[in-house]
């Protein structure tokens, strides 16, 4: 018997930060049919918030330090301003949302980073996505609305890469769906040229990444991106689609599609 679908949406801090582009997302986002989860960040708010509240943000190689006040930042931030706001909106859309962290029905378990040449702090790698519990959700009626965090099972809340957690709830819910994420964020897709934005690849599989890696066209910050595609697909992702926010609409088709 064929799996229903499920969409898996995530989106990025540059469009939270921009009202107008947050709330055409969110219509985009309610319009998609059918079963549907959305994953977000919030990244360039809690830094906002943190420096007005006098503490400083730390990055390596483009990774949040978190000790435990950028934690509690990140839990009142994440967990709190951004999810409720984009919840309530997707309530006025006539979306069922319910604004998440990975403790709530102990969805996403994580286990604390271990320290090798950085201490990360409070953050945490992906162990277990419990896909009964949030099952249970979307069986219900309910649009789960994931933000950035998950716990430890002992009672400690951890920052999350929301990429991560986009691909291993992917992969988590491909034993009872048939899955695709969709990636939103400022470009039209993978580029084969970065100074030309039209110069969208459009698709890509496991023959096209090596030749794309070979030539160096793939680098920086989307190989860590594609390097988790390829993983969840190898775990039962169906399908990934890489673009900007139109890609949720039937209309547009300049985006990246990867596949095995």
């Amino acid at each position: 018997m064929a799996k229903e679908k499920l969409s898996i949406v995530k989106i990025g801090g540059n469009i939270i930060e921009d009202e107008s582009a947050l709330n055409s997302f969110l219509k985009l986002f309610a319009n998609l049919k059918g079963k549907k989860i959305l994953v977000h960040g919030g990244g360039k708010r809690a830094t906002h918030i943190a420096s007005k509240l006098g503490i400083e943000s730390k990055m390596v190689n483009g990774r949040r330090i978190t000790d435990a006040k950028t934690l509690e930042v990140i839990t009142m931030v994440y967990g709190g301003l951004v999810n409720k706001n984009m919840v309530a909106k997707l309530q006025a859309l006539q979306v069922n949302a319910m604004g998440l962290t990975g403790a709530d029905v102990n969805s996403i378990t994580s286990v604390k980073r271990p320290v090798k040449d950085v201490d990360f702090g409070f953050v945490g790698d992906v162990k277990k996505v419990d896909h009964e519990s949030i099952d249970t959700l979307i069986r219900a009626g309910f649009t789960p609305v994931f933000c950035a965090i998950t716990h430890d099972g002992k009672g400690q809340l951890l920052n999350t890469n929301a990429d991560t957690i986009t691909s291993q709830v992917a992969i988590g819910m491909s034993a009872l769906y048939e899955t695709s994420i969709y990636y939103c964020f400022e470009l039209n897709g993978v580029l084969e040229d970065i100074n030309d934005k039209n110069s969208v690849i459009k698709h890509i599989n496991s023959e096209k990444y090596t030749e794309l890696l070979e030539k160096g066209i793939i680098a920086d910050g989307m190989l860590p991106k594609l390097e988790n595609c390829f993983d969840a697909l190898q775990q039962g992702v169906n399908i990934i689609n890489m673009g900007n926010t139109s890609m949720l609409t039937q209309e547009n088709d300049n985006f990246t599609t990867i596949t095995l």
